[in-house]
């Protein structure tokens, strides 16, 4: 279940990076409520994920599996480019992630 949990974690944080450029530095009120909100729904599930995770570990899955989403959404709907560099982090990533399961610790 810590997994689903997790996976709920990421698709709000990843709200939370598209509708924080929306805000224009929490400018635009309507964007700014939507960044909070999915923010406190993402904060909530991470903590009910890191209930079988260690700390570390769930904490840099997020955020790493969150990162990578937003940079994919960015390229694929907001005509952001996506280069070969950041195709190349995204794999560094994904192979940090792998390992920290790897790694046996959730």
């Amino acid at each position: 279940m810590s997994w689903l949990y997790l996976g709920i974690a990421v698709i709000f944080e990843v709200a939370v990076g598209i509708f924080a450029s929306k805000a224009k530095g929490f400018t635009m009120l309507r964007w700014t409520v939507a960044t909070l909100v999915t923010g406190a729904i993402g904060t909530f599930f991470l903590s009910l994920a890191l209930l079988t995770f260690d700390v570390g570990v769930g904490y840099a899955i997020w955020t790493s599996v969150s990162g990578v989403g937003i940079v994919i959404v960015g390229g694929l709907f907001l005509s952001q480019v996506l280069t070969w560099r950041k195709a190349l982090g995204i794999a560094i990533v994904i192979g940090g992630v792998v390992g920290l399961q790897l790694s046996g610790a959730a």
